[in-house]
């Protein structure tokens, strides 16, 4: 898909997502959206495109790193329930508990007895979750080997992109198949009526976003709330020029 074409299906859905945080700040709903996928699927544009227009202290990521000593220690769930949101909030989550069910099963990081308790704690998780009204949505992205290793190459040929590019992602290169097989177990255990996983096609990113999107926005309930009215009477006088003081402005960029 064209850039113009895309930015231009886009626009009207950031209006609607505008209108959503209002309606969620005006109802205090607590909205959480989990995105998972493949290495390169394209989480984070993903997200931009959701969080763009908004709010960032309404609607923020969390994006974790590796657990600390004592996070391993914990209850696996324990250093997530944090991070989810308060009446009013968005909750975007790139990546999320989901972790133990692909990378860390996938590479090792976790053992099957691990996996296996994950499996069985989350759709309870999620249920306590829903229970109490938050409102949970779970994307897999889902992008072809060929796709994934274009993006791979990418990232390691631009230095403004190699920061992405992880030993782990590496590593994973070799495991497309392993990773298949936890994304199916995975997706057995814990898809459920309270919280079921929606898989949708990154091969093309831009048309992957707008997909998302549109979900995302169609299954939530009419979200009409109108902005507040705001008086903004003319000002008085004629405008003022900025001052410095002593302090010497910076030149502007000229090129």
């Amino acid at each position: 898909m064209k850039r113009k074409q895309y930015e231009e299906a886009l626009d009207p859905m950031q209006e609607e997502l505008v209108a959503m945080a209002r309606w969620a700040a005006a109802t205090r709903q607590r909205i959480v959206v989990l995105f998972e996928g493949r290495d390169t699927a394209g989480k984070g544009g993903a997200i931009a495109a959701i969080q763009g227009r908004l709010n960032p202290r309404q609607c923020r990521v969390v994006a974790l790193s590796s657990p600390s000593e004592t996070e391993r220690s914990q209850w696996y769930f324990q250093r997530y329930v944090p991070h989810l949101p308060a009446a009013g909030e968005i909750v975007l989550f790139d990546r999320s508990w989901y972790n133990r069910a692909g990378v860390e099963r996938v590479m090792g990081f976790a053992d099957e007895s691990q996996v296996a308790a994950f499996l069985a704690q989350a759709p309870a998780f999620e249920k306590m979750l829903t229970d109490d009204g938050i409102v949970l949505f779970k994307y897999w992205l889902a992008a072809d080997q060929a796709r994934q290793e274009e993006r791979l190459r990418e990232r390691y040929d631009d230095p403004l992109k190699r920061w992405k590019l992880s030993p782990v992602d590496l590593a994973a290169r070799a495991l497309y198949d392993d990773y298949t097989a936890a994304r199916e177990a995975m997706l057995a255990a814990t898809h459920s009526a309270w919280a079921p996983w929606t898989v949708v096609d990154f091969n093309d990113q831009r048309r992957g976003r707008l997909t998302l999107v549109r979900d995302l926005l169609d299954r939530l309930p009419d979200t009409a709330v109108e902005p507040p009215e705001l008086d903004f009477p003319a000002l008085k006088g004629k405008p003022k020029k900025e001052r410095f003081g002593v302090v010497k402005p910076l030149a502007p960029f000229d090129g």
